[in-house]
């Protein structure tokens, strides 16, 4: 682990996983649109992805524990099982497929995400079960694939009524048990290399520090700049990691 630590390389992803963090803990999500694209650019998605998949399971108790008590379960229910459906087939794109298609596959998702959000649309009606399975199992392939299964859930829910803090405890939870299926299936598909396990044990304790740090920021947060919020840091990932800058930026 020593000489993963005193690489130029690691330096630059753990400061990725500060910003990453602090997002994490204000927002409830957005980890992994910081993280997973920028991260890729500089070890690639395959290990991106599964660093920052350990490094985000225990660091997010404190964050998922009052969540449980704030989500609404009829809404995230149906989710999850959608999630838990269509990971497998993610998990195969992402063990399958070229790394620079996988980069621009996640830049193009969030931004079209992003664009549909900033149109003004808004899902006004009352959560169907049906509804959530069939956003769930966009997000769990989505998921399996780059660790990106926030933007459909996010269009889906920030798009609603609900106040932010049901929001933000709704997208809590709903990682929370996406966490868990995409470990097996990425367990299933071979992707814990010691490399990699290694790589994200040694970004954990900075990152959860980071959640922590972010946390305690959210109860300054109003609905407006909640979502204001969601929206930039959405448009800054995807301007970020554009492989096209790579060039540019050193990575």
């Amino acid at each position: 682990m020593l000489e993963i630590l005193a690489e130029p390389s690691t330096l630059m992803v753990l400061a990725v996983a500060v910003v990453a963090g602090l997002v994490r803990g204000f927002a409830g999500f957005g980890a992994a649109l910081v993280f997973v694209p920028l991260a890729s650019a500089v070890v690639g998605p395959k290990t991106a992805v599964i660093m920052l998949w350990l490094a985000d399971t225990l660091p997010t108790l404190p964050i998922v524990l009052p969540a449980l008590r704030e989500c609404s379960w009829r809404q995230v229910a149906p989710v999850a099982i959608g999630y838990a459906l269509a990971v497998p087939g993610g998990v195969w794109l992402l063990s399958q497929g070229d790394p620079l298609v996988l980069r621009w596959f996640m830049v193009a998702l969030v931004a079209l995400m992003l664009a549909l959000l900033m149109t003004g649309w808004r899902y006004s009606r009352e959560p169907r079960p049906a509804v959530g399975v069939g956003v769930g199992a966009v997000s769990g392939f989505f998921g399996g694939a780059t660790q990106l299964a926030g933007p459909p859930v996010l269009v889906y829910w920030l798009g609603g009524p609900d106040r932010h803090w049901r929001v933000r405890a709704n997208v809590i939870v709903f990682f929370a048990l996406g966490t868990a299926f995409s470990g097996i299936g990425f367990a299933t598909a071979g992707l814990f290399t010691e490399d990699r396990v290694l790589r994200g044990l040694a970004m954990a304790p900075v990152y959860g520090a980071a959640i922590i740090a972010g946390a305690r920021g959210f109860g300054l947060a109003s609905d407006t700049g909640f979502r204001r919020f969601a929206f930039a840091l959405i448009a800054l990932a995807a301007f970020a990691s554009l492989p096209i800058l790579d060039a540019l930026l050193g990575r």
